[in-house]
Protein backbone atom coordinates (compact mmCIF):
# COMPACT_ATOMS: atom_id res chain seq x y z
CA UNK A 1 0.00 0.00 0.00
CA UNK A 2 2.90 2.44 0.88
CA UNK A 3 4.49 1.56 -2.66
CA UNK A 4 1.21 2.65 -4.34
CA UNK A 5 0.57 5.73 -2.28
CA UNK A 6 4.35 6.50 -3.81
CA UNK A 7 3.06 6.25 -6.87
CA UNK A 8 -0.31 8.45 -6.37
CA UNK A 9 1.47 11.15 -4.26
CA UNK A 10 4.25 11.69 -6.41
CA UNK A 11 1.73 11.55 -9.61
CA UNK A 12 3.69 8.74 -11.17
CA UNK A 13 0.52 6.67 -12.01
CA UNK A 14 -1.09 8.90 -14.34
CA UNK A 15 2.30 9.96 -15.59
CA UNK A 16 2.57 6.27 -16.65
CA UNK A 17 -0.60 6.03 -17.94
CA UNK A 18 0.40 8.91 -20.36
CA UNK A 19 3.78 6.79 -21.51
CA UNK A 20 1.56 4.11 -22.46
CA UNK A 21 -0.90 6.11 -24.67
CA UNK A 22 2.24 7.96 -26.01
CA UNK A 23 3.78 4.83 -26.87
CA UNK A 24 0.87 3.77 -28.60
CA UNK A 25 0.58 6.94 -30.69
CA UNK A 26 4.19 6.06 -31.68
CA UNK A 27 3.44 2.94 -32.35
CA UNK A 28 0.38 4.03 -34.86
CA UNK A 29 2.79 6.46 -37.05
CA UNK A 30 5.18 3.51 -37.35
CA UNK A 31 6.60 2.97 -40.87
CA UNK A 32 3.64 0.80 -41.41
CA UNK A 33 1.20 4.27 -41.07
CA UNK A 34 3.44 5.89 -43.48
CA UNK A 35 3.06 3.63 -45.95
CA UNK A 36 -0.44 4.39 -45.76
CA UNK A 37 0.33 8.40 -46.63
CA UNK A 38 -2.54 9.16 -49.41
CA UNK A 39 0.20 11.47 -51.00
CA UNK A 40 2.97 8.37 -50.73
CA UNK A 41 0.64 5.93 -52.02
CA UNK A 42 -0.58 8.51 -55.01
CA UNK A 43 3.12 9.43 -55.67
CA UNK A 44 3.47 5.57 -56.04
CA UNK A 45 0.77 5.17 -58.51
CA UNK A 46 1.76 8.29 -60.57
CA UNK A 47 5.43 6.37 -61.12
CA UNK A 48 3.26 3.66 -62.13
CA UNK A 49 1.43 6.16 -64.64
CA UNK A 50 4.69 7.82 -66.00
CA UNK A 51 6.10 4.45 -66.42
CA UNK A 52 3.44 3.46 -68.54
CA UNK A 53 2.96 6.36 -70.08
CA UNK A 54 6.90 6.50 -71.39
CA UNK A 55 6.77 3.18 -72.42
CA UNK A 56 3.99 4.02 -74.93
CA UNK A 57 6.08 7.39 -76.10
CA UNK A 58 9.26 5.69 -76.39
CA UNK A 59 7.73 2.83 -78.70
CA UNK A 60 5.75 5.46 -80.25
CA UNK A 61 8.87 7.22 -81.15
CA UNK A 62 11.02 3.97 -81.69
CA UNK A 63 7.95 3.08 -84.19
CA UNK A 64 8.12 6.53 -86.27
CA UNK A 65 11.84 6.32 -86.01
CA UNK A 66 12.08 3.26 -87.90
CA UNK A 67 9.25 3.68 -90.49
CA UNK A 68 10.99 6.32 -92.18
CA UNK A 69 7.52 8.50 -92.95
CA UNK A 70 8.35 10.90 -89.73
CA UNK A 71 11.09 13.16 -89.91
CA UNK A 72 11.78 15.17 -86.54
CA UNK A 73 14.52 16.22 -84.16
CA UNK A 74 15.26 12.55 -82.90
CA UNK A 75 17.78 13.81 -80.38
CA UNK A 76 15.29 15.80 -78.78
CA UNK A 77 12.84 13.46 -78.42
CA UNK A 78 15.15 10.80 -76.84
CA UNK A 79 16.59 13.36 -74.55
CA UNK A 80 13.24 14.26 -73.05
CA UNK A 81 12.67 10.76 -72.77
CA UNK A 82 15.41 10.34 -71.05
CA UNK A 83 15.04 12.94 -69.20
CA UNK A 84 11.68 11.24 -67.84
CA UNK A 85 13.35 8.01 -67.28
CA UNK A 86 15.77 9.50 -64.91
CA UNK A 87 13.60 11.28 -63.04
CA UNK A 88 11.12 8.50 -62.54
CA UNK A 89 14.55 6.60 -61.33
CA UNK A 90 15.47 9.08 -59.07
CA UNK A 91 11.77 9.08 -57.81
CA UNK A 92 11.82 5.16 -57.07
CA UNK A 93 14.94 6.05 -54.91
CA UNK A 94 13.44 8.61 -53.05
CA UNK A 95 10.03 6.47 -52.29
CA UNK A 96 12.42 3.60 -51.06
CA UNK A 97 13.37 6.20 -48.15
CA UNK A 98 11.15 6.74 -45.11
CA UNK A 99 10.69 10.71 -45.79
CA UNK A 100 7.30 12.11 -46.22
CA UNK A 101 5.80 13.19 -49.24
CA UNK A 102 4.26 16.79 -49.31
CA UNK A 103 1.83 18.17 -51.76
CA UNK A 104 4.44 20.51 -52.51
CA UNK A 105 6.54 17.77 -54.39
CA UNK A 106 3.89 15.83 -55.87
CA UNK A 107 2.29 18.90 -57.08
CA UNK A 108 5.98 19.16 -58.72
CA UNK A 109 5.54 15.67 -60.44
CA UNK A 110 2.60 16.41 -61.94
CA UNK A 111 4.13 19.53 -63.56
CA UNK A 112 7.32 17.65 -64.78
CA UNK A 113 4.46 15.41 -66.86
CA UNK A 114 2.94 18.34 -68.27
CA UNK A 115 6.02 19.76 -69.12
CA UNK A 116 8.03 16.28 -70.88
CA UNK A 117 4.32 16.40 -72.68
CA UNK A 118 4.87 19.66 -74.10
CA UNK A 119 8.07 19.08 -75.27
CA UNK A 120 7.42 15.93 -77.17
CA UNK A 121 4.03 18.07 -78.24
CA UNK A 122 6.64 20.54 -79.87
CA UNK A 123 8.45 18.45 -81.76
CA UNK A 124 5.99 15.95 -83.39
CA UNK A 125 3.50 18.40 -85.01
CA UNK A 126 2.13 20.07 -81.76
CA UNK A 127 -1.63 21.09 -82.61
CA UNK A 128 -1.63 18.19 -85.31
CA UNK A 129 -0.27 15.71 -82.87
CA UNK A 130 -3.67 13.66 -81.38
CA UNK A 131 -2.19 13.34 -78.36
CA UNK A 132 -2.62 17.15 -77.34
CA UNK A 133 -5.77 16.44 -74.97
CA UNK A 134 -3.38 13.98 -72.98
CA UNK A 135 -3.00 17.20 -70.68
CA UNK A 136 -6.67 16.72 -68.95
CA UNK A 137 -4.94 13.42 -67.37
CA UNK A 138 -2.44 15.06 -64.88
CA UNK A 139 -5.16 17.64 -64.53
CA UNK A 140 -7.62 15.20 -63.58
CA UNK A 141 -5.38 13.28 -61.35
CA UNK A 142 -4.87 16.80 -59.32
CA UNK A 143 -8.18 17.21 -58.93
CA UNK A 144 -8.91 13.91 -57.67
CA UNK A 145 -6.01 14.32 -55.42
CA UNK A 146 -4.83 17.95 -54.37
CA UNK A 147 -6.40 20.97 -53.22
CA UNK A 148 -7.89 23.49 -55.16
CA UNK A 149 -5.14 25.57 -54.60
CA UNK A 150 -2.51 23.27 -56.40
CA UNK A 151 -5.32 22.45 -58.90
CA UNK A 152 -5.95 25.83 -59.80
CA UNK A 153 -1.97 26.52 -59.99
CA UNK A 154 -1.69 23.37 -61.97
CA UNK A 155 -4.86 23.71 -64.45
CA UNK A 156 -2.69 27.75 -65.43
CA UNK A 157 -0.01 26.18 -66.23
CA UNK A 158 -0.86 23.51 -68.27
CA UNK A 159 -3.60 26.54 -70.16
CA UNK A 160 0.30 28.21 -71.00
CA UNK A 161 1.91 25.07 -72.21
CA UNK A 162 -0.45 23.92 -74.02
CA UNK A 163 -0.39 27.69 -75.48
CA UNK A 164 2.87 27.79 -76.36
CA UNK A 165 2.63 24.20 -77.78
CA UNK A 166 -0.07 25.55 -79.92
CA UNK A 167 1.72 29.33 -81.27
CA UNK A 168 5.81 27.71 -81.28
CA UNK A 169 5.98 23.91 -82.72
CA UNK A 170 7.06 22.26 -86.00
CA UNK A 171 4.72 21.66 -88.10
CA UNK A 172 3.86 17.69 -89.62
CA UNK A 173 1.59 16.80 -92.07
CA UNK A 174 2.42 12.87 -91.84
CA UNK A 175 -0.90 12.43 -89.53
CA UNK A 176 -3.29 13.02 -92.32
CA UNK A 177 -1.46 9.92 -94.19
CA UNK A 178 -4.29 7.59 -94.71
CA UNK A 179 -3.17 3.78 -94.22
CA UNK A 180 -6.44 2.00 -92.94
CA UNK A 181 -9.33 3.55 -95.46
CA UNK A 182 -11.43 5.97 -95.74
CA UNK A 183 -11.49 6.62 -91.97
CA UNK A 184 -8.17 5.85 -91.07
CA UNK A 185 -5.46 8.26 -90.99
CA UNK A 186 -2.77 8.32 -88.49
CA UNK A 187 -4.75 11.53 -86.87
CA UNK A 188 -7.76 9.51 -86.51
CA UNK A 189 -5.73 6.13 -84.90
CA UNK A 190 -3.60 8.33 -82.84
CA UNK A 191 -6.72 9.99 -81.40
CA UNK A 192 -8.71 6.71 -80.58
CA UNK A 193 -5.31 5.46 -78.67
CA UNK A 194 -5.15 8.81 -76.65
CA UNK A 195 -8.72 8.18 -75.54
CA UNK A 196 -8.27 4.93 -74.95
CA UNK A 197 -5.10 5.26 -72.79
CA UNK A 198 -6.61 8.54 -71.13
CA UNK A 199 -9.85 6.39 -70.20
CA UNK A 200 -7.98 3.45 -68.89
CA UNK A 201 -5.69 5.50 -66.64
CA UNK A 202 -8.20 7.78 -65.12
CA UNK A 203 -10.70 4.73 -64.50
CA UNK A 204 -7.61 2.50 -62.73
CA UNK A 205 -5.62 4.93 -61.22
CA UNK A 206 -7.29 7.76 -60.70
CA UNK A 207 -10.07 6.16 -59.10
CA UNK A 208 -8.07 4.67 -56.48
CA UNK A 209 -5.80 7.69 -55.60
CA UNK A 210 -9.47 9.41 -54.56
CA UNK A 211 -9.95 6.31 -52.62
CA UNK A 212 -6.73 6.30 -50.85
CA UNK A 213 -7.86 9.94 -49.83
CA UNK A 214 -10.95 8.65 -48.48
CA UNK A 215 -9.64 6.00 -46.37
CA UNK A 216 -6.87 8.05 -44.70
CA UNK A 217 -9.83 10.44 -44.00
CA UNK A 218 -11.57 8.17 -42.41
CA UNK A 219 -8.22 6.94 -40.84
CA UNK A 220 -7.76 10.40 -39.44
CA UNK A 221 -11.64 10.43 -37.74
CA UNK A 222 -11.13 7.31 -35.75
CA UNK A 223 -7.41 8.51 -34.73
CA UNK A 224 -9.34 11.86 -33.45
CA UNK A 225 -12.10 9.80 -31.81
CA UNK A 226 -9.08 7.32 -30.32
CA UNK A 227 -7.54 10.78 -29.01
CA UNK A 228 -10.77 11.94 -27.29
CA UNK A 229 -11.37 8.52 -26.13
CA UNK A 230 -7.42 8.46 -24.64
CA UNK A 231 -8.36 12.00 -23.14
CA UNK A 232 -11.25 10.49 -20.98
CA UNK A 233 -9.31 7.60 -20.13
CA UNK A 234 -6.64 9.97 -18.81
CA UNK A 235 -8.98 11.47 -16.17
CA UNK A 236 -10.02 8.99 -14.97
CA UNK A 237 -7.04 7.28 -14.08
CA UNK A 238 -6.29 10.33 -12.61
CA UNK A 239 -9.02 10.31 -11.01
CA UNK A 240 -8.88 7.16 -9.84
CA UNK A 241 -5.15 7.49 -8.71
CA UNK A 242 -6.15 9.94 -6.30
CA UNK A 243 -9.49 7.92 -5.10
CA UNK A 244 -7.13 4.94 -4.65
CA UNK A 245 -4.58 6.75 -2.43
CA UNK A 246 -7.11 8.06 -0.40
CA UNK A 247 -8.23 4.63 0.38
CA UNK A 248 -5.30 3.39 1.44
CA UNK A 249 -5.72 4.65 5.03
CA UNK A 250 -9.38 3.57 5.83
CA UNK A 251 -8.67 0.27 4.67
CA UNK A 252 -5.55 -0.25 6.51
CA UNK A 253 -7.71 1.08 9.78
CA UNK A 254 -10.46 -1.41 8.87
CA UNK A 255 -8.38 -4.46 8.48
CA UNK A 256 -6.88 -3.37 12.26
CA UNK A 257 -10.44 -3.03 13.52
CA UNK A 258 -11.89 -5.92 12.31
CA UNK A 259 -9.04 -7.84 13.78
CA UNK A 260 -9.60 -6.51 16.80
CA UNK A 261 -13.21 -7.12 16.69
CA UNK A 262 -13.02 -10.72 16.22
CA UNK A 263 -10.51 -11.35 18.92
CA UNK A 264 -12.72 -9.56 21.39
CA UNK A 265 -16.30 -11.25 20.30
CA UNK A 266 -17.38 -14.60 20.89
CA UNK A 267 -20.42 -14.84 19.17
CA UNK A 268 -20.01 -17.30 16.01
CA UNK A 269 -22.37 -15.60 13.94
CA UNK A 270 -20.82 -12.58 14.77
CA UNK A 271 -17.24 -14.31 13.61
CA UNK A 272 -18.85 -15.20 10.38
CA UNK A 273 -19.80 -11.47 9.09
CA UNK A 274 -16.84 -10.38 10.62
CA UNK A 275 -14.34 -12.83 8.64
CA UNK A 276 -16.34 -12.22 5.44
CA UNK A 277 -16.01 -8.36 5.90
CA UNK A 278 -11.83 -8.97 6.28
CA UNK A 279 -12.20 -11.29 3.18
CA UNK A 280 -13.63 -8.13 1.24
CA UNK A 281 -11.49 -5.78 2.93
CA UNK A 282 -8.17 -7.88 1.82
CA UNK A 283 -10.04 -7.93 -1.98
CA UNK A 284 -9.79 -4.49 -1.90
CA UNK A 285 -6.10 -4.16 -0.70
CA UNK A 286 -5.03 -6.50 -3.49
CA UNK A 287 -7.02 -4.92 -6.29
CA UNK A 288 -4.98 -1.59 -5.16
CA UNK A 289 -1.67 -3.92 -5.21
CA UNK A 290 -2.77 -5.32 -8.60
CA UNK A 291 -2.82 -1.52 -9.63
CA UNK A 292 0.37 -1.10 -8.69
CA UNK A 293 1.51 -4.11 -10.43
CA UNK A 294 -0.40 -2.76 -13.61
CA UNK A 295 1.68 0.46 -13.15
CA UNK A 296 5.07 -1.16 -13.25
CA UNK A 297 3.92 -3.48 -16.10
CA UNK A 298 2.86 -0.67 -18.35
CA UNK A 299 6.56 1.13 -17.06
CA UNK A 300 8.29 -1.54 -18.17
CA UNK A 301 6.90 -2.58 -20.99
CA UNK A 302 6.39 -6.17 -20.56
CA UNK A 303 3.42 -8.50 -21.70
CA UNK A 304 3.84 -12.31 -20.81
CA UNK A 305 0.98 -14.59 -22.63
CA UNK A 306 -0.47 -17.61 -21.77
CA UNK A 307 -3.01 -20.29 -22.44
CA UNK A 308 -6.63 -18.74 -22.62
CA UNK A 309 -8.09 -21.31 -20.99
CA UNK A 310 -5.77 -21.21 -18.20
CA UNK A 311 -5.90 -17.31 -17.78
CA UNK A 312 -9.99 -17.66 -17.79
CA UNK A 313 -9.79 -20.02 -14.83
CA UNK A 314 -7.35 -17.93 -12.57
CA UNK A 315 -9.81 -15.19 -13.74
CA UNK A 316 -12.76 -16.71 -12.94
CA UNK A 317 -11.61 -18.47 -9.47
CA UNK A 318 -10.83 -14.81 -8.45
CA UNK A 319 -13.92 -13.67 -9.71
CA UNK A 320 -15.61 -16.01 -7.43
CA UNK A 321 -14.08 -14.55 -4.22
CA UNK A 322 -15.56 -11.45 -5.36
CA UNK A 323 -18.88 -12.46 -6.01
CA UNK A 324 -19.27 -15.61 -4.10
CA UNK A 325 -23.17 -14.76 -4.59
CA UNK A 326 -23.25 -15.53 -7.97
CA UNK A 327 -24.12 -19.23 -9.53
CA UNK A 328 -22.32 -19.70 -12.59
CA UNK A 329 -21.23 -22.39 -14.94
CA UNK A 330 -18.50 -22.41 -17.37
CA UNK A 331 -19.23 -24.56 -21.17
CA UNK A 332 -17.00 -27.10 -22.08
CA UNK A 333 -14.31 -26.10 -23.75
CA UNK A 334 -12.97 -27.54 -27.50
CA UNK A 335 -10.44 -30.56 -27.32
CA UNK A 336 -8.06 -28.75 -29.01
CA UNK A 337 -5.43 -27.03 -27.81
CA UNK A 338 -5.86 -23.46 -26.62
CA UNK A 339 -4.17 -20.58 -28.28
CA UNK A 340 -2.47 -17.48 -26.63
CA UNK A 341 -3.38 -14.66 -25.06
CA UNK A 342 -2.08 -11.49 -24.07
CA UNK A 343 -2.48 -11.91 -20.35
CA UNK A 344 -2.58 -8.32 -19.14
CA UNK A 345 -3.76 -6.85 -16.43
CA UNK A 346 -6.06 -4.39 -18.33
CA UNK A 347 -7.62 -7.20 -19.49
CA UNK A 348 -8.61 -9.36 -16.65
CA UNK A 349 -9.92 -6.32 -15.35
CA UNK A 350 -12.23 -5.48 -18.33
CA UNK A 351 -13.50 -9.24 -18.32
CA UNK A 352 -14.08 -8.47 -14.62
CA UNK A 353 -16.05 -5.67 -15.30
CA UNK A 354 -18.31 -7.77 -17.83
CA UNK A 355 -18.82 -10.46 -15.14
CA UNK A 356 -19.44 -7.85 -12.40
CA UNK A 357 -22.45 -6.43 -15.23
CA UNK A 358 -23.70 -9.55 -16.07
CA UNK A 359 -24.08 -10.72 -12.24
CA UNK A 360 -25.88 -7.35 -11.63
CA UNK A 361 -28.21 -7.83 -14.24
CA UNK A 362 -29.33 -11.39 -13.04
CA UNK A 363 -26.67 -13.20 -10.18
CA UNK A 364 -28.98 -16.43 -11.33
CA UNK A 365 -27.13 -19.01 -13.56
CA UNK A 366 -24.57 -16.87 -15.26
CA UNK A 367 -23.14 -18.56 -18.16
CA UNK A 368 -19.83 -18.50 -19.73
CA UNK A 369 -18.45 -19.69 -22.88
CA UNK A 370 -14.75 -20.11 -24.15
CA UNK A 371 -14.29 -20.93 -28.10
CA UNK A 372 -11.34 -19.91 -30.95
CA UNK A 373 -10.54 -20.29 -33.81
CA UNK A 374 -7.79 -19.92 -36.15
CA UNK A 375 -7.37 -16.29 -36.25
CA UNK A 376 -9.54 -15.26 -33.02
CA UNK A 377 -10.31 -15.96 -29.22
CA UNK A 378 -14.07 -15.61 -28.43
CA UNK A 379 -15.31 -15.35 -24.88
CA UNK A 380 -19.33 -15.07 -24.10
CA UNK A 381 -21.07 -13.69 -21.26
CA UNK A 382 -24.80 -15.06 -21.10
CA UNK A 383 -27.35 -13.34 -18.29
CA UNK A 384 -30.62 -13.52 -17.44
CA UNK A 385 -31.44 -10.36 -16.63
CA UNK A 386 -33.64 -7.46 -18.78
CA UNK A 387 -31.30 -7.10 -21.46
CA UNK A 388 -30.32 -3.59 -22.44
CA UNK A 389 -32.83 -1.48 -23.44
CA UNK A 390 -33.05 -0.25 -26.95
CA UNK A 391 -33.61 3.41 -26.77
CA UNK A 392 -30.02 3.44 -25.14
CA UNK A 393 -28.61 0.55 -26.72
CA UNK A 394 -26.62 2.17 -29.29
CA UNK A 395 -25.02 4.56 -26.40
CA UNK A 396 -23.15 1.49 -24.85
CA UNK A 397 -19.90 1.99 -24.11
CA UNK A 398 -19.76 5.76 -23.81
CA UNK A 399 -18.18 7.07 -20.45
CA UNK A 400 -21.42 8.28 -17.36
CA UNK A 401 -23.48 6.19 -19.12
CA UNK A 402 -25.29 3.28 -17.28
CA UNK A 403 -28.55 1.28 -16.61
CA UNK A 404 -28.02 0.62 -12.83
CA UNK A 405 -29.36 4.18 -11.93
CA UNK A 406 -27.58 5.25 -8.66
CA UNK A 407 -25.98 2.19 -8.03
CA UNK A 408 -23.51 2.24 -11.57
CA UNK A 409 -20.87 5.17 -12.36
CA UNK A 410 -21.09 4.07 -15.68
CA UNK A 411 -17.51 3.64 -16.09
CA UNK A 412 -17.23 -0.13 -16.52
CA UNK A 413 -17.97 -0.96 -20.37
CA UNK A 414 -16.23 2.03 -20.85
CA UNK A 415 -12.84 0.97 -19.78
CA UNK A 416 -13.42 -2.59 -20.48
CA UNK A 417 -14.05 -1.88 -24.33
CA UNK A 418 -10.85 0.81 -24.51
CA UNK A 419 -8.85 -1.74 -22.83
CA UNK A 420 -10.08 -4.80 -25.43
CA UNK A 421 -9.65 -2.41 -28.24
CA UNK A 422 -6.34 -1.49 -27.10
CA UNK A 423 -5.19 -5.27 -27.51
CA UNK A 424 -6.95 -5.21 -31.13
CA UNK A 425 -10.25 -7.12 -29.90
CA UNK A 426 -13.90 -5.54 -29.49
CA UNK A 427 -17.01 -6.30 -27.30
CA UNK A 428 -20.15 -6.49 -28.44
CA UNK A 429 -23.88 -6.53 -26.59
CA UNK A 430 -26.69 -8.95 -28.09
CA UNK A 431 -30.43 -9.01 -26.77
CA UNK A 432 -31.42 -12.62 -26.82
CA UNK A 433 -34.80 -13.71 -27.78
CA UNK A 434 -34.93 -15.55 -24.43
CA UNK A 435 -34.24 -12.68 -22.23
CA UNK A 436 -31.40 -11.04 -21.23
CA UNK A 437 -27.36 -9.75 -22.89
CA UNK A 438 -25.31 -11.55 -24.80
CA UNK A 439 -21.88 -10.14 -23.92
CA UNK A 440 -19.16 -11.18 -26.39
CA UNK A 441 -15.52 -10.77 -26.06
CA UNK A 442 -13.07 -10.86 -29.47
CA UNK A 443 -9.63 -10.66 -28.64
CA UNK A 444 -6.96 -11.65 -31.29
CA UNK A 445 -4.81 -14.41 -30.87
CA UNK A 446 -0.90 -13.89 -29.37
CA UNK A 447 2.14 -14.95 -30.49
CA UNK A 448 4.59 -16.93 -28.82
CA UNK A 449 7.55 -14.32 -26.87
CA UNK A 450 10.49 -15.48 -28.24
CA UNK A 451 12.91 -15.44 -25.07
Amino acid sequence: MREYATLCRTGEFPQLFILEHQHLAMLSMSPNSLALSPSRQNLWRLIVIRMLVLLAQTLSVSAAYYSGLFIMDWTALVSALGCSMLVTVLTLLRLSRDWPVTNLEYAGQLFFDMLIHSVLLFYSGGPGNPFLSYYLVPLTIAAATLNWRYTLVLSSLSVILCTLVLLFYTPMQVFELVLFGEFGNLRVVGAWLNFVMGAALISLFVARMADALRQNAQRLAERREQSLRDAQLLGIASVAAGAAHEMSTPLSTMSVLLKDLRCDCSDPNIQEDLELLQEQVKLCRDTLQQMVRSAEISRSGSRHVEPVDNWLHELLERWQLMRPEVSWTLQPMQEDEAPLVMASPELGQSVLNLLNNAADACPDDLQVRLSWDAKQIRLNIRDHGPGVPLHIAEQIGSPFLTTKGKKGFGLGLFLSQAAVQRLGGSVKLYNQDGGGTLTEVLLPIAQEQQP
